[in-house]
């Protein structure tokens, strides 16, 4: 037990000398400081620069992406404007087909009218060169009808 007086200055007060061998442990945890922020500063570096390549890869994968959509975009549109293309000429040429069916059609009743408007002809010439009378009477009261009938317009 040591019965010398406590240290006025204070318990933690440090002694104003180094003991020895402690400058040995300072060097050293100087060393291993130093190392580790060496070591830390070339992990950072080669993080940053590993950083840096991936950015640089990722960028040209989305400009490949980009392109390759657009390139997408562009071939669906073609194709969509090939199958539009494709339809309306389908729908035009059945049109084509209906409207010549149609115009067909007419021009054969045009034809059946015409040819019922000559028979009709050719028998009422014939009614008038076999009775001619009637012919004038039945002139006349035709003649009366429709006098009658602009008349009450």
């Amino acid at each position: 037990m040591d019965t010398s007086t406590p240290n006025v200055s204070g318990a933690n007060s440090r002694p104003s000398t180094p003991p020895i061998g402690k400058s040995s442990l300072t060097d050293k945890v100087g060393d291993a400081v130093a190392k580790g922020r060496s070591a830390l500063e070339d992990t950072a570096a080669t993080a940053r620069d590993d950083l840096g390549q991936e950015v640089s890869d990722l960028r040209r994968d989305m400009a490949k992406m980009q392109e390759t959509m657009a390139k997408f975009a562009s071939d669906a549109g073609g194709e969509a404007m090939k199958t539009a293309k494709s339809v309306g000429s389908a729908v035009a040429g059945e049109v084509g087909t209906t409207a010549q069916q149609v115009v067909d059609a007419g021009a054969k009743m045009a034809d059946t009218a015409t040819q019922q408007v000559k028979t009709l002809a050719m028998e009422l010439e014939g009614m008038a060169r076999r009775n001619p009378l009637g012919t004038i009477a039945g002139s006349v009261i035709v003649g009366v009808v429709l006098g009658m009938l602009r008349s009450k317009n």
